[in-house]
């Protein structure tokens, strides 16, 4: 066996002649029970005219059935852990000779752990204030406003203007068009020049007017242009804030009064936040561990990663509404941009199981089950059926797998030097 490069190994076989001239045997003796020849009764044809008819499917089926046979009699003798399917090469099959091949192939390194214990890492308690807290259920009180029909006046600084709205030129394709959309006058969230151009108009006015889009705006068919606008402006709203009570409180859930809320808000802000601050300690643990250690990944593994990164941005801009094939993208290049990630999420990978491995961190089926129950909830569908279709496609495994990396994190993080 030789290395070719890192993880990357090469081992040439041969398979003795007569096990080569036993298989062929088989395999034309099968081939003959089913073979239709003209002059000859179903599987009368004699085996020399069937080896001569038939050669092509005959060799194939041969170095089908010996070759990955062998092959892993050859792993398991050299005690060889191989990744993926392995790529067969140089193959030499004559009659009366011994069948030899080359075969290629990844295997998972053999690496020492390094002190994962202990890492020092940046990490300070979260605190949720009365201000934060305020916020929170501003943000609350936003979302639960009303908007109300006002007379007739022009339009100021946080009046909600009701609009039809049409493009007249700058976009391709169909015309960008809404019967009614309702824009805030001087809102964060409105495009100043809707906002300029609408102010001071009235309930059955018309205006046209030019609006710059920037070129990272989400729709693609927008993005970087400057549309021209018809608005016709239907009604003016007012939003209405719900008044901060203990009625309004008893309106969201299971509380009684303000200050009920006002704790729970607390403790929910509290919980994210120090979910968030660990995930990044958490992150920053690995980064050090994948420094610290130093070996070479499968190959296989680093391609299958790369294209689950690539798979994601391709979803990722199809959410977003825009044709990957429109951006005549070298994908090629996209995937190489991807490599140096690929390899240390790899590694990192690698490193957790092991360190899995070491300190027994087991998952129970209670924990699989659960998560199971939790997904069927979001999909809205039986977790009976949801149970079974995971276990059809492997999704089981995955988040087993999932799950014993988040605990072998939890106990990373547990047993890390945190400093402020």
């Amino acid at each position: 066996m030789a290395v070719i490069e890192g993880c990357r190994h090469s081992l040439e076989v041969a398979i003795p002649a007569d096990a080569v001239e036993s298989e062929t045997g088989r395999v034309i003796a099968d081939v003959q029970k089913r073979a239709r020849l003209p002059g000859f009764r179903p599987g009368k044809a004699p085996a020399n005219l069937i080896r001569k008819q038939f050669a092509g499917d005959i060799r194939q089926k041969v170095l089908e059935s010996l070759i990955p046979q062998f092959l892993q009699k050859q792993f398991e003798a050299d005690s060889l852990n191989v990744v993926g399917t392995p790529d067969i090469k140089d193959v030499h099959f004559h009659e009366g000779e011994p069948l030899r091949f080359t075969a290629e192939f990844d295997v998972i390194p053999e690496f020492e752990l390094n002190e994962y214990k202990g890492i020092e890492v940046p990490y300070l308690d979260p605190v949720v204030s009365d201000e934060d807290i305020q916020k929170r259920i501003d943000e609350i009180r936003e979302q639960k406003a009303t908007y109300a029909n006002i007379d007739p006046r022009p339009l100021e600084n946080g009046d909600f203007a009701v609009v039809a709205l049409e493009s007249l030129a700058g976009v391709e394709g169909d015309p960008v068009k809404q019967d009614e959309m309702v824009l805030e006058i001087g809102g964060a969230d409105t495009f100043e020049a809707f906002s300029e151009n609408l102010r001071g108009l009235s309930p059955g006015d018309e205006k046209e007017f030019d609006v710059p889009y920037p070129a990272d705006y989400g729709a693609a068919r927008l993005a970087g242009k400057t549309i021209r606008f018809r608005a016709a402006v239907k009604g003016v709203r007012k939003k209405e804030l719900p008044e901060l009570n203990d009625e309004f409180a008893q309106d969201l859930g299971d509380y009684r009064t303000v200050d009920e809320l006002k704790e729970a808000v607390r403790k929910a802000l509290l919980s994210q936040r120090q979910q968030d601050s660990q995930q990044e300690a958490k992150n920053k643990i690995v980064d050090q561990l994948v420094d610290q250690h130093e070996f070479p990944v499968p190959g296989t593994y680093v391609d299958r990663q790369i294209r689950t990164r690539v798979e994601q941005t391709l979803r990722a801009m199809t959410s977003e509404g825009v044709d990957p094939r429109s951006l005549n993208l070298d994908w090629e290049k996209v995937k190489e941009s991807q490599r140096d990630k690929a390899v240390r999420e790899v590694k990192a990978s690698m490193l957790l199981s092991k360190i899995a491995e070491r300190e027994a961190v087991a998952v129970t089926r209670e924990e699989v089950d659960r998560e199971v129950e939790r997904l069927a909830r979001q999909q809205r569908e039986p977790v009976a059926a949801l149970q079974m279709k995971f276990e059809k496609d492997g999704t089981l495994g995955r988040i087993a797998s999932h799950i014993q990396t988040e605990k072998t994190l939890t106990f990373l993080f547990e047993h890390a030097r945190k400093t402020a």
